[in-house]
């Protein structure tokens, strides 16, 4: 799979409204380990800033909207999360950085990993060293 990859998931309303369904190893491309969700978030403040050396992401926009930055160390993009049957699917060591929150934006975060402080890559310069590596993680 590649660093990054935007994900649409089924819906399966009727008339009575929607219903998304995502399932550990099939929509969701690893094993969940922690669920966590951003709220509140003012449209100025940008979230996450850092990579992480070992766990694996999916990030989904639950109600409003806001904006991904993804940066593999060699392509970076900006994905728009404002459906909550979409999503985005990012590898380990890929630097994310998570902006213009709508007022009413609930980002739902879905990880591999439980949080470890020591996996977490703060400053980008560090980053680039660590991707830019021969034996790629």
């Amino acid at each position: 799979m590649k660093k990054y990859e935007l994900l649409e998931f089924p819906q399966l309303g009727d008339e009575r409204g929607q219903l998304v369904v995502v399932e550990q190893l099939k929509e969701i491309p690893f094993e969940l380990k922690r669920i966590f969700y951003i709220y509140g978030t003012k449209g100025d403040v940008a979230r996450g800033q850092h990579a992480n050396l070992r766990s694996q992401f999916v990030l989904i926009n639950l109600k409003g909207s806001c904006k991904v930055m993804i940066d593999d160390g060699q392509n970076n993009e900006v994905i728009i999360l404002n459906k909550p049957h979409t999503g985005v699917y990012l590898n380990k060591m890929v630097w994310k950085e998570m902006f213009d929150f709508s007022s009413d934006s609930i980002l739902l975060v879905l990880s591999s990993e439980l949080y470890d402080k020591s996996e977490y890559i703060s400053d980008y310069d560090e980053f680039i060293r660590e991707v830019s590596r021969p034996n790629e993680r």
